[in-house]
């Protein structure tokens, strides 16, 4: 194996993107100061997690939902492979990570699929305690989600964080992809700020 450019511009850009919004939603959440940058870093949140579900159709080799998303067997299989210290190397997401990030999407868009009419006095008291439901459901996930990382990066001897960062990982040379895609930043931008926009009508 060697060095090889995994993870494209938009994939690492929206990851970082994505925890910086949903920590500062959650850090707002309870100021009524900071009332409107929660529901903007909300807002943004949405539109990051709506460009990642169509570039998990379009993006690059290891982006694609079809790529990752592995039947539940799957998934329990490779973490039993790291439970017994002989874990599968996976270039892109392995199938455990893979229902992570699926299941982050899916609470991404719950958060702001519940805090929207919250913001807009709708539902009652209900809502609100459904929107915190989700949300702490989501940090939950998170934090499973950095355990995760953790375990994975000393069960393979490899930095996850920073391939995050770098777009580089251990593998094969035909498992590379071609390019950054480096053209659809803009797009994930666009995206974040038409959420942070919308959500705070």
């Amino acid at each position: 194996m060697e060095r090889i450019l995994v993870w494209d511009w938009p994939t690492r850009l929206g990851h970082w993107a994505m925890a910086a919004a949903f920590l500062v939603a959650y850090v707002t959440g309870e100021s009524e100061e900071w009332r409107l940058v929660h529901v903007w870093a909300g807002g943004a949140l949405a539109g990051i997690v709506v460009f990642r579900l169509v570039w998990g159709l379009i993006g690059s080799r290891h982006a694609r939902f079809f790529s990752f998303v592995r039947s539940p067997k799957a998934a329990l299989a490779y973490v039993g492979t790291l439970l017994h210290g002989q874990p599968e190397h996976h270039t892109g997401h392995n199938p455990a990570g893979g229902w992570a990030i699926v299941a982050l999407l899916a609470l991404g868009l719950g958060t702001a699929a519940s805090g929207w009419p919250v913001y807009q006095d709708l539902g009652g008291e209900w809502l609100e305690e459904l929107h915190e439901l989700v949300v702490n459901a989501m940090l939950l996930l998170v934090l499973v989600h950095l355990a995760g990382v953790v375990v994975g990066s000393l069960a393979h001897k490899e930095n996850l964080p920073r391939a995050m960062v770098t777009g580089y990982k251990q593998g094969h040379a035909d498992e590379a992809i071609s390019g950054t895609r480096a053209w659809a930043v803009p797009l994930l931008m666009a995206c974040a700020i038409l959420g942070a926009w919308w959500l705070s009508l």
